[in-house]
């Protein structure tokens, strides 16, 4: 198992930025794929980004893309997600998420075997 904690987020004005991390402990960093998902007020939590194990595979939403970026550090252990240009929409509780099956990288949720508890983001207009 992996343990997850997210930190970072905040409320920011429309066109803001905010930076979330992921420190993940308990298993090797370099074992398994990161993925970041969001759950909106009176929806369905969704895909936002994954990064491989290796950091060389990437995959956007399609409502993040161009505006959001996703990265690892292995020497501290921690996914970070770099939110550019935020937007009302993108208000949500992210959570952060490790794939053991490398490594291809998988977007559906049912996949993730470890879970942060989640960081709110909240973007005023």
């Amino acid at each position: 198992q992996v343990h997850l904690v997210e930190s970072g987020g905040g409320l920011v004005q429309a066109g803001g930025s905010l930076r979330l991390s992921c420190a993940a402990s308990g298993r090797t960093f370099s074992s398994y794929n990161m993925g970041w998902f969001r759950q909106a007020p009176g929806k369905e939590r969704e895909f936002v980004t994954v990064i491989s194990w290796s950091g060389r595979s990437i995959l956007y939403a399609d409502s993040v893309k161009g505006r959001f970026t996703i990265s690892r550090d292995s020497a501290k252990n921690t996914v970070y997600l770099q939110m550019n240009n935020l937007k009302p929409e993108d208000t949500a509780v992210y959570y952060c998420a490790a794939d053991f099956s490398v490594p291809e990288i998988r977007p559906t949720q049912e996949n993730y075997d470890s879970w942060g508890q989640g960081t709110q983001v909240t973007v005023s207009s």
